[in-house]
């Protein structure tokens, strides 16, 4: 179709009309916005549809005074140790070897070259005590820490504890800086994080991330049951070195202990996780005060609800919490009134979402403590307050020293039954094994001990007394030569050090 003349000049006239007035429309509403500070809410969508457009940094995003809060607190660990020798790893040797040192004469030992690895650490208080994982420390003969002024110090070891990976050492001095702790509880998954550390010993390194998840579990390997798995998950780049760094908030306030990355290589590769200082904090307490953690209880065999059998999880009205599987032999829950096939859903009024979550909250108390355990049974809740024993069934709190702790296992004295049936006249029985010497050894649940440095126990007494003599120096024995058998009748010898205990 063809325009006419006059039809054209129309079109051509309402155009540039209507571009006059778009051009003063827009400098009324540019203008009107710079002198009205109050943006009505297609301005506001407009300016935040912008500000989401731009990088996190060029946004509200400030992570300098975090940074400049918490840097001079985190230092740098070195540890030094020589070669270890097969009795020391826990492995079987010959006991006349281990008592007596090698065989063969005037043989010159070879010489031991050590071993240097690194880490990082948080300075926790003004008198020196930091807080890094065991495995920066453990087995380490010296302690080198320097702090982000290059200043060195040498540390001591102040307790260790393979559960949580978390140590507490201690280098001499005053007024250090430090970081407060926060609460690890509070953060939110896709809340912004800083790692602080060393890694490649590359000292007041700051690296940024969000939470990626909480009560996060991975794995140890064989070990796993043992460990307390409720991890931080962030992704914020952490490498060799960080391990024992500082996570802080925004705020500089430190919410764990970056411990591990999940990696076929070693080195970053998107995910690193951190013992949250709800744990973390817990635990340097009780070695500050104890020389060991005092570690509480449920009684309770836990597992995921998703992982519960299909049969038995149709019956469950939640999709959350630790499902109750089982008891321990001296279950407080069960005790208390808890039963098998219950879903625990909340600790002193905190939710519960899965069994690691749970183990996080038990971790916070020491036995003797009272909790109100809310549980779901089939969609009706319950509420039971409990009080928290120790592995050995009681609210015992226990010093370092106590071989309960030393050597990580519990005992049973042989009734007359036993006795007859295993045509044994003395023997202590092993009832259960934690981390400690028993367990590095190869000795499990069951076995009989039936006698030590060739003295017959028959009573826990028995073997406290000749731990005691040996730590306290009144014993010329550096260690334990342990002998008894399986119920199965098996035999068996092992050597155990206590010279680096």
């Amino acid at each position: 179709m063809r325009l006419s003349f006059k039809s054209l000049l129309v079109f051509l006239l309402v155009a540039a009309v209507s571009s006059s007035v778009a051009v003063v429309i827009s400098s009324y509403l540019i203008s009107k916005n710079q002198n009205n500070s109050q943006s009505s809410p297609q301005e506001v969508f407009q300016q935040s549809a912008v500000l989401a457009s731009l990088p996190a940094a060029a946004g509200s995003l400030d992570f300098t005074e975090a940074a400049e809060r918490t840097v001079h607190a985190v230092v740098h660990i070195k540890s030094s140790s020589t070669a270890r020798s097969s009795s020391q790893r826990g492995e079987f040797m010959d006991p006349f070897e281990f008592f007596f040192g090698p065989r063969g004469g005037n043989q010159r030992p070879q010489q031991q070259q050590p071993r240097i690895g690194s880490g990082s650490g948080v300075i926790i208080s003004t008198d020196g005590y930091i807080i890094t994982n065991n495995h920066v420390i453990d087995r380490a003969d010296e302690l080198e820490v320097t702090l982000n002024d290059n200043r060195k110090f040498k540390a001591r070891v102040v307790g260790t504890d393979s559960q949580t990976d978390i140590a507490l050492v201690k280098i001499d001095g005053t007024d250090f800086p430090t970081i407060p702790f926060g609460d690890s509880e509070k953060l939110k998954v896709g809340e912004w994080v800083l790692a602080v550390g060393n890694p490649f010993n590359l000292t007041s390194t700051v690296t940024a991330g969000i939470v990626s998840a909480k009560s996060r579990a991975i794995s140890f390997g064989r070990n796993d049951m043992s460990r307390i798995q409720s991890f931080i998950q962030t992704d914020a780049a952490v490498n060799p070195g960080n391990s024992g760094g500082a996570l802080v908030n925004t705020r500089g306030e430190l919410v764990g202990i970056n411990t591990a990355i999940f990696s076929e290589t070693g080195n970053f590769a998107g995910y690193s996780f951190a013992v949250p200082v709800s744990i973390a904090g817990k635990v340097v307490a009780d070695l500050k005060q104890f020389g060991s953690v005092q570690r509480a209880v449920l009684g309770v065999v836990i597992q995921d609800v998703q992982n519960v059998e299909e049969d038995k999880r149709k019956e469950l009205k939640v999709l959350e919490g630790a499902y109750v599987a089982d008891f321990a032999e001296r279950s407080t829950a069960k005790a208390a009134g808890i039963q098998e096939g219950d879903v625990i859903i909340e600790v002193n009024g905190t939710k519960v979402r899965s069994a690691n979550s749970l183990q996080e909250q038990i971790s916070k108390y020491r036995p003797g403590d009272k909790v109100n355990v809310k549980v779901d049974r089939k969609g009706a809740t319950r509420t039971f307050n409990i009080e928290l024993h120790n592995a050995q069934g009681n609210t015992s709190l226990i010093k370092a020293e106590d071989t309960t702790e030393v050597l990580g296992a519990a005992y049973k004295e042989l009734t007359d039954k036993q006795k007859q049936e295993l045509n044994v006249t003395f023997g202590l029985e092993v009832t259960g094994v934690t981390d400690g010497k028993l367990k590095e050894a190869g000795i499990t649940k069951g076995f009989i001990i039936t006698e030590v440095n060739s003295k017959r126990i028959s009573k826990k007494e028995d073997l406290d007394q000749i731990v005691d003599d040996i730590l306290k120096g009144r014993s010329e024995d550096q260690g334990l030569f342990i002998k008894g058998f399986y119920p199965n009748g098996r035999t068996r010898y092992y050597a155990i050090d206590l010279a680096d205990k």
